[in-house]
């Protein structure tokens, strides 16, 4: 079967790789629509996220939906022909993490298109995925495969919220208008808070707005207008950090008041980053992190079956696989677009 892999920085090859068999408590799926994210971005571009290092063939991907074609013996609740959407994590289920409920932590976890092990763990940009029965979860078929395939970063977007806090009737910030950035806006509206998202480019900022934003920022074009935000020790009582910018995490830490919350979601360079250690300290404001998610999947294909969030604005185009670096190089600029997916 084909998939896109990935042999370093830019040189992605979409070729033939080794078909898989469903394990007794696997399913086959059918690729249906993946969609591009940022870490995979970063892994085109780069040939890293963060601290991941690309340092063998590795197919990307895993933002996915499709068609169950086949499934073990030991699956109960999925069946061939069923339209699923994967959760790309796959956690061991057994360590102390995952018996507290917080497998997004799992000391074993295998997220697919992952470097951060190795062997690396193969991603879902290839005709025929082969995933853990829990993994799949069904959707109802007026969800098109594009939709299906963004709960993933919806699950994304919920968790970060989620480490927020209560934001009913808070004034929130988010750094960065880009699929996440614009995610998490909307549930930010939803959860009852009072929403200003920035960027450095207006096409994602005017996304922004059809989404129901109540304020945005060009930070490029207007940065007096962020730095207005600083005065009187801040504005805003919570920021969401959605760039992976050091200096868009340094300013949002300025613009919250004190006994505010930041939350980093942005994956950071390489190595360590700078703190104003003391400003945290004395006003007592809130740093934590949120990575990846885990039940909060479940919820987000709830909330897109249901048609509770609309994330039709963001899906910029579908692209053919034999297309892929084309897709990659149109999914980073978002003059041109915030989400594209890859079909086969």
């Amino acid at each position: 079967m084909r998939a896109a892999v990935l042999h370093g920085a830019k040189d992605l090859r979409v070729e033939d790789v080794a078909e898989q068999e469903p394990g007794p408590d696997e399913v086959s799926v059918r690729f249906r629509s993946g969609g591009i994210c940022g870490s995979d971005l970063s892994y085109y571009f780069k040939g890293r996220v963060g601290d991941f290092h690309v340092c063998e063939p590795l197919i990307l991907g895993h933002e996915v939906a499709g068609e169950v074609i086949g499934t073990g013996p030991l699956v109960e609740h999925v069946k061939p022909g069923d339209h699923v959407t994967i959760n790309p994590s796959r956690p061991c289920r057994t360590c102390d993490y995952c018996r507290a409920g917080r497998s997004n932590l799992c000391r074993n976890m295998r997220f697919f298109g992952s470097a951060a092990l190795r062997p690396h763990v193969q991603g879902a940009f290839r005709e025929v995925v082969i995933a853990r029965a829990d993994q799949c979860h069904p959707i109802p078929e007026h969800l098109s495969w594009a939709e299906a395939a963004c709960a993933e970063p919806l699950s994304v977007a919920l968790h970060g919220v989620a480490r927020a806090g209560n934001l009913f009737g808070r004034t929130v910030i988010i750094a960065g208008a880009g699929p996440i950035g614009s995610l998490i806006a909307v549930v930010a509206k939803r959860a009852g808070a009072h929403v200003t998202i920035t960027d450095i480019v207006d096409p994602p900022l005017e996304t922004a707005l059809k989404l129901g934003v109540d304020e945005v920022i060009n930070v490029a074009a207007a940065p007096e207008k962020l730095a207005a935000c600083e005065a009187n020790k801040g504005h805003f009582d919570v920021a969401l950090e959605a760039t992976g910018v050091p200096s868009a995490l340094a300013q949002l830490f300025r613009v919250v008041r004190p006994g505010g919350r930041v939350v980093q979601l942005g994956m950071m360079p390489p190595g360590e980053i700078p703190l104003p250690a003391n400003m945290l300290m004395a006003q007592e404001i809130d740093y934590v992190g949120a990575f990846r998610f885990h039940e909060e999947f479940g919820h987000a294909v709830r909330l897109l079956s249901d048609r509770l969030i609309d994330i039709r604005p963001i899906l910029s185009a579908e692209v053919p696989m034999s297309e892929a670096d084309e897709a990659f190089r149109l999914a980073a600029d978002r003059t041109r677009a915030l989400k594209v997916t890859l079909v086969f």
